[in-house]
């Protein structure tokens, strides 16, 4: 009986001890020559979490640098191609043999503070596959309402130009002479292509911020127009004002940083 009970409570304390590291192993901080930066990763995107703390264990993103920053925008580190990069290379090409499917959610979004996974153009990278093999944490700024308004008419606007013209176009005629002749016809047929507009819109790639959106870039801020292409997978939870001090460096005609600053990443 006493044996039974024992690899009971055996049992029971290695299931402690691994939700204890699991939970441990969200987390990590990316120490830096300018202070430390501590970051959670997020359970929803596994892939990117997984991925990201294996290559930081294997010591992958160590000795690289911050090597592109942008105030008020990104400052994006992790290459390979960084370390040990002599003053004014141009460098962070990244590599190809690691990437990892996208895996975007609605609400992870690039509010001042989330890290995210870059990844090569459309145009060669259909599917939006992350190059897990660097990284960038958001500066950005802080929107008004209107300026998130005028996002999304820019977005929005061209795709219900496109829309109209697709379906509207050919029927003008007939709509015209339906219009004179048979009303009927002419609603039936009116009716018919503000459906098919209404669908197709509805499945675009239209931007509308939710109300989450807009508290977090109206009032920390962020990067709302990269919302939808580019994967987040985690966020600061300390250390912000070590990425303010890092994206007021000088920088080159690059966007590299005169000053070298060196990344090691620590994991639990």
């Amino acid at each position: 009986m006493q044996s039974s009970y024992l690899k009971v409570f055996l049992f029971c304390a290695s299931l402690f001890i691994i939700s204890k590291l699991e939970a441990q192993s969200k987390s990590v901080v990316i120490s830096t020559n300018l202070g430390e930066i501590k970051i959670m990763l997020y359970d929803d995107t596994p892939k990117h979490r997984n991925s990201f703390i294996q290559l930081a264990k294997e010591g992958h993103y160590d000795g690289t640098l911050f090597y592109r920053v942008v105030k008020n925008f990104v400052i994006q580190g992790g290459s390979s191609d960084s370390k040990n990069a002599p003053a004014g290379k141009h460098i962070g090409y990244g590599s190809s043999k690691l990437t990892i499917d996208s895996e975007f959610q609605e609400n992870r979004i690039h509010k001042k503070g989330a890290i995210c996974a870059p990844r090569q153009p459309e145009d060669i990278n259909h599917f939006k596959m992350s190059d897990i093999s660097q990284f960038y944490i958001v500066q950005g700024k802080v929107y008004s309402n209107e300026e998130l308004d005028l996002l999304e008419k820019a977005t929005n606007n061209p795709i219900k130009i496109a829309l109209k013209k697709k379906y509207y176009l050919p029927v003008k005629d007939s709509l015209a002479v339906l219009k004179k002749t048979d009303p009927k016809a002419f609603n039936a047929l009116l009716r018919d292509v503000k459906e098919k507009i209404a669908f197709d819109y509805a499945v675009s790639n239209k931007l509308e911020f939710t109300d989450e959106q807009r508290k977090n870039y109206t009032s920390i801020g962020g990067l709302p127009e990269l919302d939808g292409d580019y994967t987040v997978f985690g966020e600061v939870v300390s250390g912000m004002s070590v990425i303010n001090k890092i994206a007021a460096l000088k920088v080159d005609k690059n966007n590299r940083p005169l000053q070298d600053v060196k990344l090691v990443i620590l994991t639990n």
